[in-house]
């Protein structure tokens, strides 16, 4: 009888101890696969963001991909945009150096939302103002009205959503501009 209770106590800890390393690999690969998918629609998010507000990129819609809807309607830097009164508007711009630095955010395998902070900065945008349109600018601001003026970099808090299985942005909060 005490071989059997030693037998049986040998391979429930071994079986144990198997499905502890088993459910830590789960969620270590959940884990990573949630946080590779947020920092994708971060990363990419932003970056078309600030192609269409630089009016690299003309399709709106496309920003549905990675933010929320709501979001989009309320977002000051789109307003410009639609307003026509995009500080980009008489630029003809060709690209832009986009980075996005991403703080530490945990996300658990069975979490729908997700908090973190985020830094963005365009050190530098490719462009040149609209041959119609630059000796009157240039009449106005000068010579550095030539070339586009420069991306207010800035650190936000970023909220987001995991909607039928694809995270979106649900809001950004501006905690402070950053000096270039």
């Amino acid at each position: 009888m005490r071989y059997l209770r030693r037998l049986i106590w040998f391979i429930a800890s071994r079986l144990f101890l198997a499905v502890l390393i088993l459910g830590l690999m789960v969620i270590a690969f959940y884990y990573a696969m949630n946080l590779t998918n947020v920092q994708i629609v971060l990363k990419d998010g932003m970056a078309r963001r600030a192609q269409v507000v630089m009016q690299i990129e003309d399709n709106v819609s496309e920003l549905n991909k990675y933010f929320q809807t709501t979001f989009l309607e309320r977002d000051a830097a789109l307003a410009t945009v639609t307003q026509g009164t995009s500080p980009y508007r008489d630029y003809n711009i060709r690209g832009i150096d986009h980075r996005l630095d991403m703080g530490f955010t945990w996300i658990w395998p069975w979490d729908q939302t997700a908090r973190v902070e985020i830094t963005e900065r365009i050190p530098r945008i490719d462009g040149r103002i609209k041959g119609t349109k630059a000796e009157e600018a240039v009449a106005q601001r000068g010579e550095s009205a030539l070339y586009p003026p420069a991306w207010q970099s800035a650190r936000y808090r970023a909220a987001l959503v995991k909607e039928k299985g694809q995270w979106k942005i649900r809001s950004l909060q501006l905690i402070e501009n950053l000096t270039q």
